[in-house]
């Protein structure tokens, strides 16, 4: 979930996707209608679009879908506007949750993320609870393949990482600090690897060990919070213990 097995939860959610793609496809044009409508319909100028474009082609969202959503967040084809709120909760075990939501009624976002984690034993917690517990940082998880860890490390390094994770067996982990998102994603893409993910994301800065029992009732809650229209993206803080 987190720590250790922090890129390796990525790398699975990410294989999830092509079960629940219209779903996806939907949480992307939010994002990119979002973007769009707060700071333009051009990516070159509007980093936040741009970045919202790239997750939805990783995902193989239709180039028409991306036009659309980007022409619904200038104007062109209406569209209700969107407010971007993060919520923080506490789950299963006191691990801490960072949801982050596109909503376009937070009274209606609110009550039934509470009821999510009500019948799957967490709840919603006040502003600034456990937010302290983590930083937003943009994190790539590589294909490990056939890569040179030292030539992966130098390329990362090179372009604003901060950290350079080579201990999961399939996969090499990368993070740095927000600002440098594209640096990396360019340095990546004009390297050849092949990125399996790549977003901002709220990392732990401590953890919560939990056992294999606990580990399934989280997950079982990160996947009915990511499944509600609502919400863009879910962050834990739990280590399954070893």
């Amino acid at each position: 979930m987190a720590g250790h097995s922090h890129w390796a939860n990525i790398q699975r959610k990410k294989s999830a996707v092509d079960a629940k793609r219209g779903k996806v496809f939907s949480k992307w044009a939010k994002l990119i209608a979002n973007a769009a409508r707060t700071g333009g319909g051009d990516p070159d100028m509007n980093l936040s679009l741009r970045y919202a474009m790239d997750r939805a082609r990783a995902d193989n969202m239709p180039k028409d879908s991306i036009d659309r959503a980007v022409k619904k967040g200038t104007g062109e084809l209406g569209g209700a506007a969107l407010e971007e709120v993060v919520y923080e909760a506490y789950g299963p075990n006191g691990v801490a949750i960072i949801i982050e939501s596109l909503t376009d009624n937070r009274a209606r976002t609110a009550p039934d993320l509470r009821y999510i984690l009500d019948r799957k034993g967490g709840s919603l917690a006040n502003s600034g609870a456990v937010a302290w517990m983590f930083e937003r940082k943009a994190a790539f998880v590589l294909q490990r393949s056939e890569l040179d860890e030292d030539e992966v490390m130098m390329v990362a390094l090179d372009n604003g990482a901060e950290d350079v994770t080579t201990d999961e067996a399939e996969i090499i982990g990368v993070t740095g600090p927000q600002s440098e998102f594209h640096n990396l994603k360019t340095a990546f893409d004009e390297a050849g690897y092949e990125t399996l993910d790549g977003a901002l994301r709220y990392i732990p800065n401590n953890f919560v060990e939990i056992d294999q029992e606990a580990f399934q009732k989280i997950s079982a809650l990160m996947d009915a919070l990511e499944d509600n229209d609502d919400v863009q993206e879910v962050h834990n803080n739990a280590e399954l213990s070893t």
